[in-house]
Formats: structure tokens, C-alpha cells, sequence
């Protein structure tokens, strides 16, 4: 069934990502008062703007952290090492809420986010897992699960911080970029501690 959705919900995200385009490129949007969470134009921090390539980051960012939430949800039930399950602990505490952020400043800028769909539709997003990865990742355990979830998890951080670095250079909100930094300091992190325990 997801696989007979992906082309209808990719075309809802396109769809989503030029009317975020159009909002963040026209005219002054500056005012940000309560009354005015319904706009398109409204800002995810007051006085403050936000644009197409910070509208893009939430929209494409909230299912690649829910692919993230979704791998650390493996863990507990495949591997018994310790390290690995206070990593996943630590992503999923830390993703979950950025994850309630994002869906909340779209929500501000006038975005459906339940139009949004799942993560099935961004398999083109840079560190994004296949349909076949995940199945193929869910079917391991024990060493070999910890192995395979490090490198896939480590290839997904990477495209992550590549994310956080496009909208740092390209967006325009403070809240948004605090949060890529966010990103890329805990992931960078991450992938380091990853690298290491697979020995390298």
C-alpha cells in the first residue's frame, strides 16, 4: 500500500514545496502575531522572516527524522549492546521533539503537514533509506544488526548535516538556523561516536 502511494504523496510534497516557494519569496513578512499563525507568511519566531529554503528544510527534515526515530525503534528488540541502545535512545530523544518544532512552524507558515504523507515519498532525500533497507535492516539481529544500523544510521546523519548546511547558507529564519545547528553539531557528533564503534 505504500508503495501505491509514494507517486500521489511525491506530488503532494512537490506541490507543498512550490506554495512554500511562493510564500517565502513574496513581499515583506516580518509580522508575526498570534493572529496570524493561520498565514503562509507568518514567521516561525517573531519579527523575523522565513523563506522558501527554510520551508523546504522543515518539510523535507520531519520525515528524515522520522526515518531516524523509526531505525532507533529497532533496537530495543534486536541487539543487546549497550552502547547501541543509548545511542538510539539518545537520537530518538533528541529527533522526536525537533521532529513536534518543524510540524509546528509549518503549521504557523499555513502548511497542512498532515498533507505532508510519510517518509515514503522522499526516497530521493540525501542519507534517506530505501523501503528495502529498512525491511532488510529489520530482519537482522545481534551483531550483524548493529553493524548494518551504524552504517545506514551514519549515511542518514551525513544527509542530514548536508540538509542543516544547505538551509544555514540559504534560509533566512534564526529559529530554523538554530535548529540546523543543532542538527549538525548532535549528528556530526554521532557520527563520529558510529565511526568509532565500527572500528574506524
Amino acid at each position: 500500500m505504500r508503495l501505491k502511494t509514494r507517486c500521489s504523496k511525491a506530488a503532494t510534497v512537490l506541490a507543498l514545496a512550490a506554495g512554500l516557494a511562493l510564500a517565502g519569496c513574496g513581499g515583506d513578512h516580518s509580522g508575526h502575531e498570534t493572529g496570524a499563525a493561520a498565514s503562509p507568511t507568518a514567521s516561525s519566531t517573531a519579527g523575523a522572516t522565513f523563506n522558501a529554503a527554510d520551508g523546504m528544510f522543515a518539510v523535507m527534515m520531519i520525515p528524515h527524522h522520522e526515518q531516524a526515530v523509526e531505525m532507533a525503534d529497532l533496537v530495543p528488540t534486536r541487539t543487546t549492546n549497550a552502547d547501541l541502545l543509548a545511542l538510539a535512545t539518545e537520537i530518538k530523544d533528541a529527533q522526536q521533539p525537533e521532529i513536534t518544532q518543524m510540524q509546528g512552524w509549518l503549521k504557523g507558515w499555513g502548511t497542512d503537514v498532515a498533507a505532508m504523507g510519510d517518509h515514503a515519498s522522499h526516497g530521493g532525500m540525501a542519507g534517506m533509506q530505501s523501503d528495502e533497507a529498512m525491511a532488510d535492516l529489520a530482519a537482522l539481529t545481534g551483531d550483524s544488526f548493529d553493524r548494518r544500523w551504524m552504517e545506514m544510521m551514519i549515511d542518514h546523519h551525513e544527509g542530514a548535516v548536508t540538509m542543516a548546511k544547505d538551509v544555514i547558507a540559504k534560509g533566512s529564519d534564526p529559529a530554523v538556523r538554530a535548529l540546523a545547528e543543532q542538527v549538525i553539531t548532535a549528528q556530526q557528533a554521532e557520527i563520529a561516536q558510529m565511526t568509532g564503534m565500527l572500528g574506524g
